[in-house]
């Protein structure tokens, strides 16, 4: 596949997304991948996602494009409220792409397309074309350069216009690699704005795949409960594939309570930086401030032990991990332990997370020289961000508002109620952790009865051929043919040998019409066989043959 248009000003970047009330996201997760293989910059949302999600995601994100599938029959409806929702909020610019396999008939692609909708790919085109050729088209189509625009000025920044934030932002990504794109006025503008406000950033790190993102929604969720009215900004950024250029931005796939008005949320890569943070946070931040946000919640991307950048940028730290680091001597070389406001300790429902709390206690005290006072007054929390109003994240949750409001002249208040721990019951684990293995225990079990079955299949039919060979052989060499079918008998079950001695009868009882067997005394017939439809006698039970 060509490689895809390289503007100067930044890789192409799309929303990718399955349809409301469509579970099949099958298709959309292989296109995802090769546009980001492609090098464009990917903000995926997953599946079962609205026309106002989808929207909300394009605009905040400043994306070139849109790509949905839709399988559920509802193609016609959605694609146009689609186009109209983005026509009506200003960001007529975004293209449209979809798919839907052969539920959206040629007909119907091509009233879509009169409709406004940019390419609707159907099952011809990925025979004719390949689904490389597809993506190679649907990127070709995305060839603008959308920096080139006019670009948007202070007052609709200072406004909050969500277009014209998003669009700041975007010169402000593109400035990192060509200076200038965001003109010098504007960036001094913007900055000269930041610094007149007061909104606290708290920046949120942790490991890859710790839970930031699942535990980042739950702080948006309950924040945006206790104050409706509240500006509030999440930046989350995430890492730039070096080979292709690409990024999976997939932190809105766990975010369900960003949307709807009050809330601002960007996908941010790291491009070139070579860090947890991309190089353009600095003036991204500035836009933000500058928009008239009160809270900055900045999420980074997976980051190793020795890595702190996001205490440069940050007013407040939360580190996130699992209890999966390691020897206990592991957690000496974490430098966030040093430094952050809250540790969090996520997933807690896993096995050995209640051993892990304690060690990360321990050593938060040596690493701060806190050797005086109870382990609950330490800012060491134990979440599971996965369940509902669970006790541990409303803990981090209060903890937060506490400091944020040492750093600020407001009051940060909650309706929410202090639970007796700063960790997740065991009895609020859906799965306890002794259990969390429980499908893989079934699948092992299942996989280990058919490797015994197939050898004990193959003990029996050497022991079979060995007797039928001797029945053809004669002298010494028929003795020692029935010692060895006696050494593979021997290694069945008694059950398993009166079974087969059985399986004539057995089968022979099966294959009659009726299945006829006693209880108490009483005689029981049961049909063997149903009649279908064509007048086929189907039967119940099917036997090997």
């Amino acid at each position: 596949m060509s490689a895809p248009p390289n503007h100067p000003n930044g890789p192409i970047r799309i929303v990718t997304a399955a349809a409301l009330f469509d579970g099949h996201d099958a298709a959309i997760n292989l296109m995802r991948r090769l546009i980001q293989d492609a090098g464009c910059e990917v903000i995926h949302l997953g599946h079962n996602r609205s026309v106002s999600d989808i929207v909300d995601a394009a605009i905040q994100e400043d994306v070139h494009a849109v790509a949905i599938t839709s399988y559920q029959g509802g193609h016609m409806e959605f694609f146009t409220y689609l186009r109209t929702l983005l026509d009506e909020r200003g960001a007529s610019h975004i293209r449209i792409f979809g798919g839907g396999g052969g539920v959206i008939v040629p007909e119907e692609a091509e009233a879509l397309h009169a409709a406004g909708i940019n390419r609707i790919y159907h099952p011809e085109d990925g025979r004719r074309m390949g689904l490389e050729g597809m993506i190679a088209d649907l990127l070709g189509q995305c060839d603008v350069d959308l920096l080139a625009q006019e670009a948007p000025t202070l007052e609709s920044v200072l406004a909050g216009d969500v277009v014209a934030v998003a669009r700041a932002i975007s010169l402000a990504e593109a400035d990192v690699e060509k200076p200038g794109t965001l003109s010098d006025e504007l960036k001094k503008a913007l900055h000269d704005q930041a610094a007149k406000s007061t909104a606290p950033i708290v920046g949120i790190t942790g490991t890859g795949g710790a839970g930031k993102s699942s535990f980042t929604d739950e702080l948006v969720l309950r924040i945006r409960a206790d104050h409706p009215d509240l500006k509030l900004a999440v930046l989350s950024v995430d890492p730039t594939r070096k080979r292709t250029g690409g990024a999976l931005l997939g932190d809105r796939i766990r975010m369900n309570a960003v949307y709807g008005e009050g809330c601002f949320m960007r996908s941010l890569a790291t491009r070139a930086s070579g860090t947890e943070l991309t190089a353009s946070i600095h003036n991204a931040l500035a836009v933000i401030k500058a928009a008239g946000a009160e809270l900055i919640l900045l999420e980074t991307s997976g980051i190793g032990q020795g890595n702190s950048a996001v205490m440069e940028v940050s007013d407040l730290a939360i580190y996130v991990m699992t209890p999966e680091y390691g020897a206990p001597s592991q957690l000496e070389k974490i430098d966030m332990l040093d430094y952050a406001d809250l540790v969090v300790l996520n997933k807690f429902e896993r096995r050995g997370a209640e051993d892990a709390f304690r060690d990360v206690r321990k050593q938060v005290r040596r690493n701060r020289k806190i050797f005086d006072g109870a382990d609950e007054a330490l800012p060491v929390f134990g979440t599971s961000a996965a369940h509902f109003n669970d006790a541990g994240v409303n803990a981090a949750y209060l903890h937060l508002l506490e400091c944020v409001s040492s750093h600020t002249d407001r009051e940060w208040s909650s309706r929410l109620i202090a639970p007796e721990s700063r960790a997740t019951g065991k009895a609020e684990a859906v799965i306890p952790p002794n259990r969390v293995r429980y499908l893989g225990d079934i699948a092992e079990t299942v996989r280990t009865y058919h490797a015994d079955s197939e050898k004990l299949s193959q003990s029996a039919r050497r022991a079979q051929q060995l007797l039928a060979a001797a029945e053809e052989m004669d002298g010494e060499s028929v003795e020692i043919l029935r010692q060895k079918s006696a050494a593979y008998t021997a290694q069945l079950s008694e059950s398993d040998r009166k079974t087969l001695e059985g399986w004539e009868a057995d089968a022979s009882s099966y294959r009659s019409e009726e299945l006829v067997y006693s209880v108490r005394g009483r005689e029981i017939r049961q049909p063997l066989y149903s009649e279908s439809l064509s007048k086929l006698n189907i039967p119940r039970v099917a036997f090997p043959r």
